[in-house]
């Protein structure tokens, strides 16, 4: 039996109207099941810091917040409490003495999601940004959620290998270690503290023994330390991004 191009599409219209379309009613499922869902959709693998790359990974993921007031509680939850948001920018673009830092964006509704934040020691150690400095604005005090405190360490200028480019010796480790202990001290319910760096920083270096024992005067108590270079050897810098370290300190009461 033919049938001719010309009677399919005469049926078209009488298929059209037989097939209703069905709305999913999304809230009808579990919250936990709904929570999975979206974070499928929010969660991205990558630290949350200003970054011209922004827009194209988050931007279009975060269209969800306009669909009800009851979607953007729901996932504006979801994308703030599990992502780590970087204190201060190190990107180019935004590693100005002006730039006003991603906290300091936030709304106080958002700040009082998230749960973990990095500090990245490094950029700038022969001149920090004057924005880096830990103020009001940054919002710190209202973090009761946040229990994780990220530190990552590039390098440690005190190395001899920066004689000659850098300030002083101890200029960045005081520098670092001041910074550290102002936004600890503003972390109302801070649990721990990890210390992550590239195999070229050593774990007994000046850099690293100074934020430890920061960490240790504010009232910490555990550390386990990682795989941070144990001593000197003809590799005294590396790029190497295949390996990280970490040492973890955590809280009296975590």
């Amino acid at each position: 039996m033919e049938v001719s191009l010309s009677s399919v599409f005469e049926a078209l219209p009488e298929v059209e109207a037989n097939c209703q379309r069905q709305t999913f009613r999304f809230f009808d499922l579990p919250f936990e099941l709904r929570s999975k869902i979206l974070s499928y959709l929010l969660i991205l693998d990558r630290v949350v810091d200003l970054d011209p790359d922004n827009y194209r990974a988050a931007h279009h993921r975060l269209h969800i917040f306009l669909v009800s007031q009851r979607l953007y509680t729901e996932a504006s939850q979801i994308f703030y409490s599990s992502h780590t948001f970087r204190i201060f920018p190190t990107h180019g673009r935004f590693f100005t003495h002006k730039t006003k830092p991603l906290l300091s964006r936030l709304h106080k509704s958002y700040r009082a999601d998230l749960t973990s934040l990095e500090l990245r020691l490094g950029p700038g150690w022969s001149n920090p940004p004057k924005s880096w400095r830990v103020t009001d604005t940054l919002g710190l005090e209202e973090m009761m959620a946040v229990r994780k405190l990220k530190v990552f360490v590039e390098c440690d200028p005190s190395h001899d290998i920066f004689r000659g480019f850098r300030i002083g010796k101890d200029f960045f480790t005081d520098f670092a270690a001041e910074l550290l202990e102002s936004i600890i001290k503003r972390l109302p319910a801070l649990g721990r503290v990890e210390y992550d760096g590239w195999p070229s920083v050593m774990k007994e270096g000046p850099l690293v023994r100074r934020l430890v024992a920061v960490a240790r005067q504010l009232g910490k108590k555990t550390v386990r330390l990682g795989t941070l270079r144990e001593q000197e050897d003809e590799m005294c810098i590396t790029e190497s991004m295949s390996e990280h370290s970490i040492i973890v300190i955590s809280a009296k009461n975590a």
